[in-house]
């Protein structure tokens, strides 16, 4: 049924690696556990999510695999080994005219000229499609390919970080829309008044510019941002038109979502300027008994062991000697994770004891998981849009393809039906999609200030 006057959810589907987010997803018997290096599997499941009217498709980066220091585990995860997200999503915009591509570039490792020029030309590829998933990189594994002893600090990784974004941007306007003239009869390729020469010179970087590709379609890629620390939290106030968190209930995402946009009209942003999705793995079949059933199916492929030492690479921490049936321990800030305890106590609130909190995170870390029927999952996430706890949601596929073709065959459907997400694409690019506006350009700016 129709919704008035109200707006519909944004739906990203978060793949990385293996493309399985449960951990072990990739040994369910009908799972692909080659995505990771067959590049014929993300062409099917880009065509899936296009197929559903998915907003975007985001692809996670793990730049150095995690938990080398324990081969044994290390050598039993599939998300090890991964296609470069940038180089892939360029590959699935000649495959796909409507789907977003979106893909996480830390800016530790990385230099903003070279970030703001490939995703420009991603932008210029896919007509339009782009966005970028600003992280400053939790994996301390990365320093170690970096020519660094150990990771940077925290709060030294988001002053790089906001310097790195604010010199993209201004990359991005390197030239006005409409720049290239491309005159055969005078020999003026470019119009020299829409050329803007950027001279940054900032404390962590010196970029000179101009970007050497045209402006991107969408004048900005779209902006994602991912964090949950405070200087994250200020970032994607004041630059993201995305963001991306892990909330286990209700309660917490909606305390969550009042926190975010409460601090948009500092920076001169309305609540509809930046949409936040929390994420959501779902199993979801005909009948609960059988979402239950694939629950249990995938969840017994999970050993304990496993989960446990898992656990311990992602929060940076050693759980082997504490008692499985015992009390989650406290867990210790550390340079790969500034604030494990947001997780955790999420679990003790549901008094789980650490054997099911590992198993819990080994399913879907510190996001919601949804088990049902269609229209019971459905509910769910009504109820989460409806009391503002979402603007959409980040979806996790905890298996490819199949619990993936239920969500976009059973599930999708109901939402529409709902008039909760739409029946068919109305816009062409990422922007259109989510409903944030494209940045103007230099010369519209200096005209909406009143300058000549």
């Amino acid at each position: 049924m129709a919704r008035p006057n109200k707006e519909q959810m944004k739906l990203s589907c978060f793949m990385m690696a293996d493309a399985n987010y449960s951990r072990t997803g990739w040994r369910n018997r009908e799972a692909y556990s080659d995505a990771g290096f067959n590049f014929s599997r993300w062409i099917e499941l880009a065509g899936i999510l296009e197929r559903g009217k998915f907003d975007m498709l985001f692809i996670a980066d793990q730049i150095s695999a995690p938990g080398l220091d324990d081969k044994d585990t290390f050598c039993k995860t599939a998300s090890t080994i991964a296609f470069e997200p940038l180089m892939l999503l360029a590959a699935l915009s000649q495959t796909t005219t409507k789907l977003g591509l979106a893909a996480t570039i830390a800016t530790t490792w990385s230099e903003p000229y070279s970030t703001a020029r490939m995703l420009a030309s991603l932008d210029r590829i896919s007509n339009g499609r782009s966005g970028w998933n600003v992280v400053t990189g939790r994996n301390s594994d990365d320093a170690l390919n970096f020519s660094k002893d150990s990771h940077v600090a925290h709060a030294d990784r988001y002053e790089r970080a906001e310097e790195f974004v604010d010199i993209c941007k201004g990359l991005w306007d390197s030239y006005d829309d409409g720049a290239v003239v491309a005159d055969k009869q005078s020999g003026q390729f470019v119009d020299p008044q829409a050329l803007h020469v950027l001279n940054h010179k900032g404390k962590h970087f010196s970029v000179r510019g101009p970007l050497s590709v045209a402006r991107p379609i969408q004048g900005h890629p779209v902006i994602i941002q991912a964090g949950a620390s405070e200087p994250a939290l200020e970032m994607a106030a004041r630059v993201a038109d995305c963001m991306f968190t892990a909330q286990a209930n209700l309660e917490s995402a909606k305390a969550f979502y009042r926190n975010v946009k409460s601090r948009l009209p500092a920076y001169g942003r309305k609540k509809s300027d930046l949409k936040i999705l929390p994420g959501v793995s779902i199993y979801v079949a005909k009948t609960r008994k059988e979402a239950n059933e694939k629950f249990d199916d995938t969840q017994s492929l999970t050993s304990v062991e496993y989960a446990v030492r898992q656990m311990g690479a992602i929060f940076g921490a050693d759980f082997s000697k504490e008692p499985l049936d015992g009390p989650i321990p406290p867990l210790k800030p550390n340079l790969s994770f500034i604030n494990p305890e947001k997780i955790a106590q999420a679990a003790r609130a549901d008094n789980l004891t650490l054997r099911q909190f590992a198993m819990r995170v080994a399913a879907a870390k510190g996001h919601q998981i949804l088990v049902g029927s269609p229209s019971e999952v459905a509910d769910q996430l009504e109820v989460w849009f409806d009391e503002e706890a979402a603007d959409g949601f980040n979806i996790l596929p905890p298996v490819v393809p199949g619990p993936l073709n239920d969500i976009v065959d059973l599930l999708i459907p109901e939402l529409q039906s709902r008039g909760l997400v739409r029946a068919d694409y109305t816009g062409n690019t990422l922007r259109e999609h989510l409903g944030v506006e494209r940045p103007a350009d230099a010369a519209t700016r200096r005209k909406a200030d009143g300058a000549t």
